[in-house]
Order: C-alpha cells, then sequence, then structure tokens
C-alpha cells in the first residue's frame, strides 16, 4: 500500500489526491501507519486530500478517511464504527470432552493470557479491557484532530455506532455526499483527468497459485462487511 500511496503523490504532479474508501476496518497500527503517511505526503507536497466513500468507511476505514481534507459519502455509505474490537472463541470444555489436555509452559506469569485453550481468567480480561480502551482514545483523538469543530457533540459519536450518509453529515463524521467524478469537476473543472492507482496481484497469484489463501481471506472480509449489513 505504500508505493501506492507515494506513486498517487509525486507521479505527475497532481493538483489533488482522491481516495477512494470501501472498508470495514482493520488494523488500527496499520490504519494510523497510512493515515500518518497520507498527512505527510500531503504536507509535504502541498496537495489536497479528498476522500469518497464507497459501501462502508468504518472503524479502522473511517481513520484513513480522516486523513483526507473533507470526506463525501453517497447517501446510503455506512461510516462510523468509532471504537476498538478484540473477538475470539474459547475451547476449554470442547477440547475436555475430547480428552485433551493443554500443556503450557512459561518463564513470565503472563505470557499465556488470553490463551483461548484454557479458562478466561478475570485479571487477563480487565487488562485486555484497558488496552482497547487505551486504542480506543487513541482513535478519539485522531477523529477529533482530523475533524475538529465539525464534529457534533451527539454522546452517541464515539460509542461504536454507525450511521448513513446523511445521519453522518448531520453528526460531522463527513462533508457532505458526491460521487468522485462530480465532486472533482466541481472543485478542478470539468476537463479534470483522474489517474486511478492500486494494488496489483502478482503473476502466481493471478494464476491461482494462492487459493486456499484468497478464499480464507475472502471469508474474513465478507464477515467483516456483514457486521454493516452489507
Amino acid at each position: 500500500m505504500g508505493p501506492v500511496i507515494e506513486k498517487a503523490f509525486r507521479k505527475g504532479k497532481p493538483a489533488a489526491v482522491a481516495l477512494v474508501i470501501n472498508s470495514p476496518g482493520g488494523s488500527p497500527v496499520q490504519s494510523s501507519l497510512i493515515a500518518g503517511r497520507i498527512r505527510r505526503l500531503a504536507e509535504e507536497k502541498e496537495i489536497p486530500v479528498h476522500a469518497f466513500v464507497e459501501d462502508v468507511a468504518a472503524s479502522g476505514g473511517y481513520w484513513l478517511a480522516c486523513a483526507a481534507d473533507d470526506i463525501w459519502t453517497d447517501p446510503a455509505s455506512i461510516v462510523g464504527s468509532i471504537g476498538v474490537i478484540s473477538a475470539g472463541f474459547g475451547l476449554p470444555v470442547f477440547l475436555a470432552r475430547q480428552g485433551v489436555e493443554r500443556r503450557v509452559y512459561t518463564s513470565g506469569k503472563s505470557k499465556s493470557q488470553l490463551d483461548p485453550f484454557q479458562p478466561e481468567k478475570k485479571e487477563d480480561v480487565e487488562r485486555l479491557k484497558g488496552l482497547l480502551e487505551d486504542m480506543h482514545t487513541v482513535f478519539i483523538d485522531y477523529v477529533k484532530a482530523r475533524r475538529g469543530a465539525k464534529l457534533s457533540n451527539d454522546g452517541s459519536l464515539f460509542s461504536g455506532e454507525f450511521w448513513l450518509g446523511g445521519r453522518a453529515t448531520e453528526l460531522g463524521l463527513v462533508d457532505g455526499q458526491a460521487d468522485v467524478m462530480t465532486k472533482l469537476r466541481a472543485l478542478y473543472g470539468r476537463d479534470v483527468r483522474i489517474a486511478r492507482y492500486g494494488r496489483k496481484r502478482g503473476l502466481f497469484s493471478r494464476f491461482g497459485a494462492n487459493i486456499a489463501q484468497d478464499a480464507i481471506a475472502a471469508v474474513e472480509d465478507r464477515a467483516s462487511f456483514a457486521r454493516y449489513g452489507l
């Protein structure tokens, strides 16, 4: 992703960079790193950045959108989910029924915390919740820094809820409804030209060498989008 972003800002002296976002989220660290690189290049090159949301910009997807100077959606786009989540499964009862004994040896008291094959421990859960709260604060601070006075004082803003484009505009999460071409023509004239950049799949990947990995990734991606009814 890094080289693609660099190329968008450096090739051909662009008048602006448009981010077309369709993401239900992902790693908060990766979202932060990508957003940071976008801001660094925008300031270094003095190039405005506009974000356009397709189906969804939620959680880490919205974090990326906030890297832009303004955010535009479709009326039916889903925006928000400003929160942090950690999910998994616990299997100790299943293992016990199968007669399987879990053996773990560590040199640190907390090294095996949250092991899904062992009973959940209250202190591990409390520590995890503390980490999630800290990460949530980092997310909130970034949104406030980028959106500033545009944000409303609605109490649900940082609750993890998500909204359609119109309501997101009222909350100050986005700037309005517009599609890429219409907005860019309004800003830069009807003769505006768009150079599109994106990841290219490798030769072996294109010929199906990663079928198993692609299938798993597709299922995970589908599950992430399903959280928003998509």
